[in-house]
């Protein structure tokens, strides 16, 4: 009798569990908060300078940065077709951008144009996140 009990609480909670949120709502979830996290990550590099700023601090976000284009990239299967095609966009276009900020990085030749380059590629980065990801649609 306990068993019986135990095994129909048991599908009782997992057929509960499966009422939640739909695929395409988790997805956007998902999209949502690693979105939300890369602003933080950005505006965080935004307010550097070069007397405050790390190359610890500046991996980390940028890790952060790339763990959460990844999550959104991954969630992008299971949008609604218009969203997965506006996420898709999005983060196609601030990855594409990031890339030309890091490869532009590389071209200082003496540590105060590695200062200036550094300044205008975190703010280049804060405007490509305005630009794509901040105008994926997370309202209700």
């Amino acid at each position: 009798m306990r068993r019986r009990a135990a095994c129909a609480a048991l599908l009782a909670a997992l057929a509960l569990g499966a009422c939640g949120q739909s695929k395409a709502d988790r997805a956007k979830s998902t999209v949502c908060s690693a979105r939300t996290d890369i602003k933080k990550q950005v505006d965080s590099l935004k307010g550097l300078t070069l007397s405050t700023a790390t190359t610890s601090q500046i991996s980390t976000s940028l890790k952060a940065i790339g763990d959460d284009l990844g999550k959104i990239a991954g969630a992008q299967g299971d949008l609604s077709a218009q969203r997965r095609q506006e996420v898709q966009k999005a983060n196609q276009a601030f990855t594409s951008q990031i890339k030309d900020i890091a490869s532009s990085l590389g071209s200082a030749t003496s540590l105060s144009e590695a200062s200036s380059a550094v300044t205008s590629a975190l703010q280049k980065l804060a405007t490509s996140y305005e630009q794509t990801l901040a105008k994926v649609d997370c309202s209700g």
